[in-house]
């Protein structure tokens, strides 16, 4: 996937999926949605693939959201909406990703942009920057905001949502939004890559029945996501990785894990 406004690599099991429209403040185009589509689909399907860091190229904004300029083309051109060209215009092709994602915010976010994030389960965001969901000034809307109720006090995401206002990214890593918050671009992402190779490093069986189980219980509640949580980590207590953790851990060496 090169030459494309999506760009995504693979090395040593971590994926990086790279937002490349820094001309356009990384906003998401019709092309740029539907080629985050793909990259979920092709990261899904491949076994080799045990995290996955999404980043955006350089400018000051890690993605300003929806393409607005086109938007407005093609409403004028083609008289629809452009949720209508995008396949996963809400992106819950991310959000059903089974492997972690970690979300290296190298700019400001805004709108669509904190869509990407808030689907993202780990966050490292940069200093000085600012935060908001900003469609109530544009008259557009929000229902993937709804996670962000797991993620930030009421008061704090109603404001958001209702003001459209920008808020310093300081004020929302104090309420744990974000996992670090890094002084340069380079260090974001050099943040995210030692989060993303620790992630790896694990038995990916675990890895991938430990998401299942924390996105259940967001959606379920406690009681029902506990249940949920065990049924999803039998497939881990049987497995073999679950017999040579333990044995490498007694043979004090690092575990060979065979996913299975």
């Amino acid at each position: 996937m090169t030459g494309n406004p999506i760009e995504l690599t693979v090395e040593n099991g971590v994926a990086t999926v790279f937002i490349n429209r820094p001309e356009r403040k990384n906003a998401l185009s019709v092309a740029a949605a539907n080629g985050l589509a793909d990259a979920w689909d092709l990261i899904e399907a491949d076994v080799n693939i045990r995290v996955v860091i999404l980043t955006s190229a350089d400018c000051g904004v890690f993605s300003a959201g929806l393409d607005l300029k086109e938007a407005t083309e093609i409403a004028r051109d083609e008289g629809v909406d452009i949720l209508s060209r995008m396949r996963d215009p809400f992106h819950e092709r991310m959000r059903a990703c089974s492997k972690p994602i970690i979300s290296a915010m190298t700019g400001s976010l805004m709108a669509g942009g904190m869509m990407l994030t808030l689907m993202s389960d780990l966050r490292v965001g940069l200093k000085g920057t600012r935060v908001g969901i900003t469609e109530v000034k544009i008259g557009r809307g929000s229902p993937w905001a709804a996670p962000a109720l797991s993620m930030l006090p009421q008061p704090i995401l109603m404001e958001i949502v209702l003001t459209g206002d920008l808020m310093p990214i300081e004020r929302l890593h104090d309420y744990g939004f974000t996992n670090y918050l890094e002084d340069t671009p380079d260090a974001v992402r050099t943040r995210a890559r030692n989060l993303a190779d620790r992630i790896a490093s694990g038995a990916p069986l675990s890895v991938i029945a430990a998401k299942a189980s924390v996105r259940a219980t967001m959606d379920l509640g406690c009681a029902a996501g506990l249940e949920e949580g065990k049924r999803l980590h039998e497939v881990v207590y049987a497995s073999q990785d679950a017999i040579e953790g333990p044995r490498a851990f007694a043979e004090k060496r690092s575990p060979v894990w065979q996913g299975r």
